[in-house]
């Protein structure tokens, strides 16, 4: 057997949060004056998938040439955010069905993940994550804060988990997640989860549903 793990993102992967951070991010920049059209927002999807929110919000600043100070539009955006999150997370349709089977062939898991501290525990806490992953769950503060697309945090979680990151499958629903699973020698499916295909083109191959997953068959694929 070639694969003996899955690490998971967090957003988009897990649980469903696009709505949120898209949520969030528009307040943001519209409370300054700014008006965000379809193809506006378009672009930010594309600049922000799978960023750390202190970088998300350096490209906001310098994208809008906003006054603001950096650390003012942070907090405010995680504020904005997690009064989402505290509304209610839900996990990602078909996640807890594919997360049994993964534990049916006896596989490592863990969690990978650019999402901030408090968000992060707000998750693991609303959603009892603890049960799913015990105390694998890791994210950019675990490694310097060196974000994704960096390969580090995925690194590091193959190393907790006692793992060689060759026999690692990751699913990720961003570029930056995709690209530091390849710079780290993992396995990366992508998760349609934004409704964006092309932006997943870096994957090994790209689902639109869990249930697309034929992990027998990916756990007896030869080197």
């Amino acid at each position: 057997m070639k694969f003996n793990s899955v690490i998971f993102d967090l957003d988009g992967t897990i649980i469903d949060t696009n709505h949120i951070w898209d949520k969030a991010t528009s307040d943001l920049i519209t409370s300054r004056g700014v008006t965000l059209t379809p193809e506006i927002k378009a672009q930010l999807a594309k600049k922000l998938k799978g960023v750390a929110i202190h970088n998300s919000c350096a490209i906001i600043k310098n994208m809008f040439d906003l006054d603001h100070p950096l650390e003012e539009l942070i907090t405010e955006k995680k504020k904005r955010a997690n009064d989402e999150y505290i509304k209610g997370l839900r996990f990602i349709a078909g996640f807890e069905d594919f997360f049994k089977r993964v534990k049916g062939h006896n596989l490592h898991v863990g969690v990978a993940t650019n999402a901030e501290n408090h968000t992060l525990t707000t998750a693991i806490e609303q959603l009892n994550l603890r049960k799913f992953f015990g105390n694998h769950i890791y994210n950019f503060t675990y490694v310097n804060n060196i974000g994704k697309p960096a390969p580090d945090v995925y690194l590091y979680t193959a190393t907790q988990l006692g793992v060689d990151p060759a026999h690692c499958i990751v699913v990720e629903d961003a570029p930056h997640g995709i690209e530091a699973a390849n710079k780290a020698g993992m396995f990366c499916i992508g998760i349609n989860s934004a409704g964006n295909r092309s932006e997943l083109n870096e994957a090994k191959f790209i689902i639109d549903h869990y249930d697309e997953i034929d992990l027998p068959r990916l756990l007896t694929k030869k080197k």
